[in-house]
């Protein structure tokens, strides 16, 4: 006797008009794979900004920020994955956050971005009077991720991810050996830690130096991530969280410390501009440096193609028939076209507004403050309604409270450096500001 079709657990996301989640959902990931996925998602070259972002908190209060931060995220994280569980058991497998449009867009900018810049600085050191511009450099990048973008799905980028795991243990430690040996040399910079005089500028330089170390630990596409798994995924996502947490704290901390404990005050938004100062010789190896500009380089290709999954699919919702396939000639023409698009829009917002610092502010404190330190508590509470007299219950609360008010002020004081430095800004211009 024939067995009775089996069941699908997930009729919602089996509709014809969303062929966007079913594609996700053919996934059949394993928990290491979501830890490449999400290592990739958070460990990325942004950790080069750590020093910069230490200039505006010192030594004791950067040590802090970056613990408790990592620590609450993490702790998000695990609540946001139990969540999903919980609705996955209930027959609800949720892959998406559907408001997250903006915060990906504004990841998407700031890779190709960064990726531009690394490449400037290569061009510049083998041919210190090129004439060729940043905006250039940027559409390079831009035409190499229109290439990379037609990879269908996440489930397909996990070797990448793979890679750029390794990639992030490369660069980072050749800057910390680059960093000592620069704190070491006899052209080592003078070393000033000191904080800004002005007692409101101190505060709104801290609560930017916060917003983007929160942008640092950010991972919005948790979901994503989370959906590309087997079912069931009890318990994967947790394994893959501590795989990417052992590289974020490894990497993070030897990064923040090195290069602050040289340029202290003096820290760029971008540390590899920092060892290349613009007068004077570079103040590590000239291989060192460009093996680390490469791996820099390859990881944002990576980090580019992960967060743009998230609009990759919201647009392959519509625009793909689950009918005919993945690779059918109905669905690879929308994707080719749309993907370009979208890959060309956010080259074109990069090269007319190269402020990669301020856009990391930004970002962290309109984006991932709200979406990593608020949201997940809050689904947590009102999914499994924890009793008032739980610590649970108050730890969430109180998270939620304190967050509330550090996404205030750091959106706050973004938005101000932003308008501070708006005499800075030049449309399509060479130079990104710090």
């Amino acid at each position: 006797m024939a067995e009775p079709p089996e069941r699908d657990p997930f009729p919602e996301f089996r509709l014809d008009s969303d062929a966007g989640a079913t594609f996700v959902l053919e996934s059949k990931g394993k928990w290491w794979h979501a830890g490449f996925h999400l290592t990739t998602a958070i460990v990325g070259p942004t950790i080069l900004t750590l020093p910069y972002a230490f200039r505006g908190l010192g030594w004791g209060l950067g040590f802090l920020c970056l613990t408790v931060l990592g620590c609450v995220t993490f702790y998000s994280y695990y609540l946001m994955s139990k969540v999903l569980e919980h609705c996955e058991k209930a027959g609800r497998r949720h892959i998406r956050f559907r408001e997250l449009a903006a915060d990906v867009l504004g990841v998407g900018i700031g890779a190709t971005l960064l990726a531009g810049e690394c490449l400037k600085i290569m061009y510049e050191n083998l041919s210190p009077n090129g004439s060729l511009k940043l905006y250039e450099f940027i559409a390079m990048v831009t035409v190499v991720m229109i290439v990379l973008s037609q990879l269908p799905s996440f489930h397909s980028l996990r070797h990448i991810n793979f890679a750029s795991l390794i990639l992030c243990l490369g660069y980072t430690f050749l800057m910390v050996g680059a960093c000592i040996n620069a704190g070491l040399s006899k052209n080592a910079p003078p070393r000033d830690y000191s904080l800004d005089p002005s007692g409101s500028s101190r505060v709104f330089s801290a609560f930017t130096s916060i917003s983007i170390i929160a942008a640092i630990f950010g991972n919005g596409i948790l979901p994503e991530i989370q959906a590309t798994l087997a079912p069931p995924a009890t318990g994967k996502m947790v394994k893959g969280l501590l795989m990417c947490y052992t590289v974020a704290f490894l990497t993070f901390y030897s990064a923040a410390v090195s290069g602050y404990w040289v340029f202290g005050n003096k820290s760029k938004s971008n540390i590899l501009k920092s060892l290349m100062p613009d007068e004077g010789p570079s103040l590590a190896p000239t291989i060192v440096l460009g093996l680390a500009v490469v791996f820099v380089l390859l990881q944002l290709l990576a980090i580019g193609l992960v967060y743009s999954q998230v609009a990759y699919e919201i647009m392959e919702k519509q625009s793909a028939d689950v009918k005919q396939g993945m690779f059918s000639k109905r669905n690879l023409i929308p994707r080719l076209i749309l993907r370009s698009l979208y890959v060309i829009f956010c080259g074109f917002m990069a090269a007319m507004l190269p402020f990669f610092g301020d856009i990391s502010g930004v970002v962290g404190a309109i984006g991932f403050i709200p979406l990593d330190f608020i949201f997940p508590m809050l689904l947590y509470n009102t999914t499994y309604k924890p009793s008032r007299s739980t610590l649970t219950y108050w730890i969430n609360l109180s998270i939620i409270i304190v967050f509330t008010g550090v996404g205030i002020m750091g959106s706050f004081s973004s938005i101000r450096k932003l308008v501070l430095d708006a005499n800075k800004f030049k449309l399509f211009s060479s130079d990104v500001v710090d």
